[in-house]
C-alpha cells in the first residue's frame, strides 16, 4: 500500500498559481498511491493567494476516477463574500472504503493569536493485510495550547478506536445505521502537525497510551534510520522562517512497523510551501 501525505496550501505553488491538476501529476510522478491524505483543502475561498474561489473538493473527484473522496471541514463558515466557505483535510483511496468519520481538536482560547479551528479526518479500509484505520490531520500552527491540547486529542482518538477492536459493539447486520463496523488497532497518522521532532508533542504522540491501545511510531527512522528527516516546510519559501524544517510526519501503529518498506520526502517540489511524504507498507 503506498501512501502521500501533503500539505497542499490550497493548491498554491510557490509560483502563486493554484492548481489541483499540478498537484495530483506530482504526486502519481512520486508513486502509484493507494491513498492521497492532503490538508488546506478549500472551497470557495477566493481570497486566499491565486484565488481558491472555487470546489477543490470537486476539482479533485474529476481527477482521481476509482477513488472515493472523503473531505472533512475543519472551519465551514459564511464568507465575508456572503457564500458558504470551508476548509480541512481530504482523504482520498481505491481501497475499498468501510467507514469514514470526521472529529473537530480541542480549541481552548488562546487570545490574541491567529488561530482557527482543526480536525482529524478518519477513513477505515480494506487493506491486502486486513482493515486499516488512516488518520490524518493539520495541527495549530500559532498557539502551543491548542496545539498540545490536539495532540493528546489525537491520542485519546486512536485509544477509543482501539477500545471498540477490543471490545466490539454487539453484532448487527440488519442494514441499519447500527450495523457493525470494521474496528481496528491498526493505524497511519499523517498530516502536517507544525512542530518539529525535538519538541514535546512528538514524543507524546509516540508515547504510551491505555492498555490495548497500539502505540505510535514514527515512520521516517524505520525505514530511514539514523538519517534525519528531510525537510517539509520553508523549503523553497522562508516567509514564516529561515531555515527549512521537517514539520510533517507519518506515524504507524506498532504493529505496523515490520510492513514500512519505504519513507520519503519529495524536495523538488513547488507546487505547494509543503513537501509531499510517501509511505509504502507491504
Amino acid at each position: 500500500m503506498r501512501l502521500i501525505t501533503w500539505n497542499v496550501q490550497w493548491f498554491c505553488g510557490i509560483d502563486g498559481v493554484v492548481s489541483v491538476e499540478r498537484v495530483v501529476t506530482e504526486a502519481r510522478a512520486m508513486a502509484d498511491f493507494d491513498v492521497l491524505c492532503l490538508q488546506e483543502v478549500a472551497v470557495n475561498y477566493p481570497a486566499l493567494d491565486g484565488d481558491a474561489g472555487f470546489d477543490q473538493v470537486a476539482r479533485l473527484q474529476t481527477l482521481l476516477p476509482g477513488f472515493e473522496v472523503c473531505f472533512g471541514a475543519a472551519v465551514d463558515e459564511l464568507g465575508r463574500h456572503g457564500q458558504r466557505q470551508r476548509f480541512g483535510n481530504l482523504i482520498a483511496t481505491r481501497l475499498p472504503l468501510a467507514t469514514t468519520w470526521h472529529q473537530a481538536l480541542p480549541y481552548p482560547a488562546d487570545g490574541g493569536l491567529r488561530t482557527m479551528p482543526r480536525m482529524c479526518s478518519s477513513a477505515t479500509v480494506l487493506s491486502a493485510f486486513g482493515p486499516l484505520r488512516l488518520m490524518t490531520t493539520h495541527l495549530e500552527f500559532y498557539s502551543l495550547r491548542q496545539r498540545g491540547a490536539q495532540a493528546q486529542a489525537l491520542l485519546d482518538l486512536h485509544a477509543q478506536a482501539c477500545g471498540q477492536a477490543l471490545a466490539p459493539p454487539l453484532a448487527d447486520e440488519t442494514g441499519a445505521p447500527f450495523q457493525a463496523k470494521p474496528h481496528t488497532r491498526s493505524a497511519v497518522l499523517c498530516g502536517d502537525f507544525n512542530l518539529l521532532a525535538a519538541d514535546p508533542e512528538y514524543a507524546l504522540l509516540q508515547s504510551p497510551q491505555a492498555e490495548g491501545a497500539s502505540r505510535f511510531t514514527d515512520a521516517w527512522p524505520l525505514a530511514q534510520g539514523s538519517r534525519p528527516q528531510a525537510p517539509t516546510f520553508r523549503v523553497f519559501d522562508q516567509r514564516y522562517g529561515p531555515e527549512p524544517i521537517a514539520c510533517d510526519f507519518i506515524f504507524v501503529s506498532q504493529d505496523l512497523a515490520p510492513r514500512v518498506q519505504r519513507v520519503e520526502v519529495n524536495g523538488l517540489s513547488r507546487a505547494s510551501d509543503h513537501q509531499p511524504m510517501l509511505l509504502e507498507l507491504g
